[in-house]
């Protein structure tokens, strides 16, 4: 089992629970970290690791009047990354370049220039500042962009994926802020970059469908019912959750453009209650005082009784 699988956790109804409503009430309740090992950990996988931004789910997410999608998840592939200080690039390329050669390197990294974006328009200052930090500028980044002088722009380098999805590719952004009469703001931003102009502020959003195969459903059912949830949502990405899979359908599934996850690797960590579990076999069984929080075997017969 991956070290960040989803588990669904063994409670006091589980022989009451379908796989698939367990495997259901897991995504519910799962933390985004349990959430992006469905996209990393699947086969063939969603997204890298290292890239991944923000992660969501809904479940039952209504396809038409007599259809519901067992889910969605909603996520953020990362594309470009502040560098850790705003010098750091100049200092390295002054490092490795002779002082008369320092003024043509930096005009080769900055030598293509962008248009001028909007990032945000008639933001509250609230929205901006959280618009900011998200992209990851820290506390006095943000005061300077947001106090910046209208005709003035906000300096800062970047990194963007290079053909083997490192973030080694500097790049120098320019920001700044229009503020209005009625207290909103606006704000812009344009790159200089050697050759590649990075495909986005920092982040695309893309989402995944969910479906969980029933073992009753066949290979062509689910494969229908797959099919008709991304026409609908308008959703290309989709996972499958099975209990099991043959090879055969496996294969099948991928060459549909559909990644695979066995439900055997979904075990979510619930809060333990030593004093309420029934694992008689363990040394803190009926421990009211046990320092244990989460526990893989915890389970119980059933809610205690007022």
């Amino acid at each position: 089992m991956s070290q960040n699988a989803l588990t669904y956790f063994p409670g006091e109804s589980q022989d009451a629970l379908s796989i698939h409503d367990r495997v259901q009430i897991a995504l519910a309740i799962a933390e985004p970290d349990l959430l992006k090992s469905l996209l990393v950990n699947c086969t063939p996988a969603l997204a890298h690791p290292d890239r991944l931004g923000m992660v969501t789910a809904s479940i039952g997410v209504p396809v038409e009047s007599r259809q519901v999608a067992d889910g969605v998840i909603a996520y953020e592939t990362v594309h470009c990354v502040l560098a850790d200080s705003p010098a750091a690039i100049e200092e390295q390329i002054a490092a490795r370049t002779e002082p008369k050669l320092l003024r043509r390197e930096f005009l080769k990294l900055t030598r293509c220039e962008s248009e001028t974006y909007t990032l945000g328009k008639n933001l509250t200052l609230a929205q901006a500042i959280a618009l900011l930090e998200h992209a990851g500028f820290g506390p006095e980044a943000v005061a300077d962009i947001i106090n910046i002088p209208t005709e003035a722009w906000h300096k800062s380098w970047w990194y963007t994926l290079d053909s083997e999805g490192n973030f080694s590719v500097p790049f120098l952004r320019l920001m700044r802020t229009l503020r209005f009469p009625d207290g909103s703001f606006t704000l812009q931003y344009k790159d200089y970059f050697a050759q590649d102009k990075p495909t986005c502020f920092t982040r695309h959003q893309h989402k995944v469908l969910i479906e969980i195969k029933a073992a009753a459903h066949s290979f062509r059912k689910t494969l229908e019912r797959i099919n008709l949830a991304r026409a609908h949502l308008g959703i290309q990405q989709a996972l499958l959750i099975c209990d099991r899979l043959s090879p055969l359908e496996a294969q099948g599934f991928m060459s549909q453009g559909i990644s695979v996850y066995t439900a055997q690797e979904l075990v979510l960590h619930t809060h333990s209650d030593c004093s309420l579990c029934i694992n008689s076999d363990c040394p803190l069984n009926g421990q009211e005082d046990s320092p244990v929080l989460m526990c893989k075997r915890f389970c119980i017969d059933a809610l205690p009784q007022d």
